[in-house]
């Protein structure tokens, strides 16, 4: 008796041409001598097959962000951090991706959302010889990849619309390489591109709007350096909703007169579960996975930190935000409103335990792990530059396991207290809520009743002329 179910289908040739056929290898090494399967081997290093029948966008994109060595900046599974389909849910839940796909546009929100540089094509947006162009641009690099939208008829494939990532271009034959993510119905295949652009150039039944072409590409510095909003946060709908919706109906009703009442009406009434939501990233390692020097990754992504931190601290929303927060003797110990203690080796004792519980696999296990003792010290980086290292010994139950901090260091003191342990040594509740105020989008001021208010709120919470490295990072958070 045969089993219920289909295996694979027989690939509609002509107009494909099978990648493992003779003929899709001629194809292949006749492309790789023109040097336009650069972006191939990234991409097949990372090739997947997607894991429910309408997931051929999430695939595709997890597939390409992999490709492109973007952290996601959260755990797969244990310590790992990985793109997987199931992590792709910020702009779509999931249920309704597996029940009816993901349209075009939400496709490039995950992209955008999970970090990546994106530039998104309609085929009523852009041509066949631009998108020619862009497809042997991402050919000859392994730094962009392209995923198509298109119709599989105009293949004479079964099924309808589609995702699947460009795997390379074979000029002499204008025929690009589709590395199909629905790897159990049809093989990895070469078409002619002005077919592609006319499978790509059809209207989605759903939206009435055509079909088109995603480039990815990284950002100039790895996003969510110092920061990282959790998408995945059981509380981001009710966090999201009172800063995009309360905030600004606050700042409507309020008297809000001046710069300080305008951070006041935002901050004094932050949603209890704040603190779990926005995180700094930190730099946690084993000690022994370490010792005592810097890779020269770590020594890259330490100075990017810094310079970061040091931009932070040089906006003119900045020095409003330490002022508020002097007011209100934000460096005392008893405050807590950010979620934010001020003491490093406090801060050190709690990002050690959330580290131990990261690196054992056991994310969440509050209360499992405790901090004996830490340790501030400086040690000497590439080209002799001190790097601040804390070490921490952690406790669970009887093992005990080092663990090792690298803290981005500013030369610039804060001014709200003298307190030693407030001098910028790491990112601390001033530098929180300037990222998140510059993160608001800028209708979030317009009910301030204030003109020339609101004009001067405008100018400090402006991105546009922020340095790249700030503007990158407020972009990753953006809330609207």
């Amino acid at each position: 008796m045969a089993t219920a179910g289909l295996y694979r289908r027989v690939l509609p040739s002509p107009p494909a041409i099978d990648f493992a056929s003779t003929e899709g290898k001629k194809l292949f090494i006749e492309a790789v001598q023109d040097g336009t399967m650069e972006g191939f081997f990234k991409l097949i290093s990372y090739f997947q097959t997607q894991s429910e029948p309408a997931y051929c966008g999430l695939a595709s994109l997890s597939m390409v962000l992999n490709a492109l060595a973007i952290d996601p900046g959260r755990t797969w599974k244990g310590p790992w951090r990985w793109f997987d389909e199931s992590m792709l849910d910020c702009c779509e839940p999931l249920e309704k991706v597996k029940s009816k796909g993901i349209p075009f546009g939400k496709l490039t929100c995950l992209a955008q959302c999970a970090g990546a540089n994106v530039q998104a094509f309609r085929t009523s947006e852009s041509s066949i010889s631009e998108f020619r162009n862009y497809v042997k641009a991402c050919s000859i690099s392994d730094e962009c990849h392209v995923i198509s939208s298109y119709h599989r008829g105009i293949f004479k494939q079964t099924g309808t619309g589609h995702f699947s990532p460009i795997g390379g271009y074979n000029g002499g034959r204008d025929m690009a390489l589709i590395l199909d993510v629905a790897r159990f119905k049809y093989p990895p295949h070469w078409v002619p591109l002005s077919l592609l652009w006319e499978a790509m150039d059809t209207v989605v039944e759903a939206s009435g709007q055509r079909r088109g072409y995603v480039l990815v590409s990284r950002q100039q510095h790895e996003p969510g350096l110092l920061y990282t909003l959790s998408c995945k946060h059981e509380n981001r709908a009710s966090i999201a909703k009172y800063l995009m919706e309360d905030v600004p109906l606050l700042l409507k009703l309020e008297n809000v007169k001046d710069i300080e009442s305008a951070i006041s009406a935002v901050c004094m009434s932050l949603p209890s579960n704040f603190r779990d939501f926005i995180k700094w990233v930190a730099e946690v390692r084993r000690h022994e996975d370490g010792g005592q020097s810097l890779s020269q990754e770590e020594m890259k992504r330490h100075l990017l930190k810094e310079e970061l931190l040091k931009q932070v601290h040089d906006t003119g929303l900045y020095k409003q935000v330490t002022k508020f927060l002097a007011s209100l003797f934000m460096c005392s110990r008893k405050s807590d409103m950010l979620g934010h203690e001020h003491s490093l080796s406090d801060v050190a004792a709690a990002v050690c335990c959330e580290g131990a519980e990261l690196l054992t696999g056991q994310p969440g296990s509050s209360g499992g792990f405790c901090c004996e003792k830490t340790c501030v010290k400086q040690i000497r980086g590439d080209g002799g530059k001190p790097v601040t290292l804390v070490s921490g010994t952690v406790k669970d139950g009887a093992s005990k396991q080092g663990l090792q901090i690298l803290v981005p260091v500013t030369q610039q003191q804060s001014n709200c207290c003298s307190d030693p342990n407030c001098s910028g040594m790491h990112p601390a509740g001033n530098d929180v809520l300037t990222v998140l105020l510059l993160a608001l989008p800028m209708q979030t001021w317009s009910g301030i009743k204030d003109k020339m208010l609101v004009q001067d709120l405008t100018r400090l919470v402006s991105t546009e002329h922020l340095p790249t490295l700030l503007k990158e990072e407020v972009n990753i958070e953006v809330l609207s």
